[in-house]
């Protein structure tokens, strides 16, 4: 597979256990990742904003 097919991945932030890293896809779409153990959530650039929405709301808590 050519390497133009594959997305070009960030890491966001990572610690002992989790990680966020987005991929920005050969089509131009943008999508987020969170690595929580052995679970992996994926997200589209709009539900990325409003998770990060509800991050914020429950660190001001």
């Amino acid at each position: 597979m050519s390497q133009a097919n594959e997305p070009k991945t960030t890491t966001l932030a990572e610690t002992e256990s989790y990680v966020a890293w987005q991929a920005e896809e050969p089509d131009g779409e943008v999508t987020y990742h969170l690595e929580l153990n052995n679970v992996t959530v994926h997200f589209f650039q709009e539900e990325w904003m409003e998770f990060l929405d509800l991050v914020r709301l429950l660190v001001r808590g």
